[in-house]
């Protein structure tokens, strides 16, 4: 019995967790959930922020992308190639591209590589083929740009010769246009496919 009532006497001395300490112990939890969950969303939307921007700036990187169509036409004085004409047009979704020449800041620049000279700025013209009378390059219109290559004195282009020709827009990527010239030059028009 002595039993009994010692037990008895332990379980009303010990005190047990009032409501009011269950609800401060609930309420830390769900601040610490909600601070955790915050932090979290964040995160993801700060990550997801980034990378949007990243595909955008690929995206305005390859956008403005002009494609060759059609050959390069070589005029000759059938020793050395003297001018170059090629057509070009917009690349699909791509942006409008400046090809004014005489554009201080926003132009199109036409570089010139061989094993032996470059030039960074050629002189060159544009003709419209289709589209509107100004030198913007735009959805659906097609240019012709002529290089005259004789007003760089160091450019001499004659037989089994290859060269590169780099068409930099302001914005976007460039087109790289590389050929060869035939073993004999003794037309005055060639195609250099």
């Amino acid at each position: 019995m002595k039993r009994i009532s010692d037990y008895m006497r332990k379980v009303r001395e010990e005190r047990g967790i009032t409501g009011l300490e269950t609800a401060i112990v609930l309420i830390a939890f769900v601040v610490v959930a909600a601070v955790f969950a915050f932090v979290v969303l964040s995160t993801g939307l700060f990550s997801s922020e980034r990378g949007k921007e990243t595909v955008y700036a690929g995206l305005a990187k390859t956008r403005g992308s002009m494609e060759l169509t059609g050959g390069v036409i070589a005029d000759s004085n059938t020793t050395q190639l003297t001018s170059l004409k090629f057509d070009l047009t917009l690349a699909a979704g791509g942006d409008a591209v400046n090809l004014t020449p005489t554009d201080p800041t926003n132009r199109t620049v036409i570089s010139y590589i061989d094993d032996a000279y470059s030039n960074n700025n050629l002189a060159y013209t544009v003709s419209v083929i289709t589209g509107d009378a100004d030198n913007l390059l735009e959805q659906g219109e097609l240019l012709e740009v002529t290089v005259d290559l004789t007003a760089d004195a160091n450019i001499v282009i004659g037989t089994n010769k290859t060269f590169t020709f780099e068409v930099k827009p302001p914005q976007g990527s460039y087109l790289v246009i590389q050929r060869t010239t035939p073993a004999s030059i003794n037309q005055s028009v060639l195609d250099l496919n």
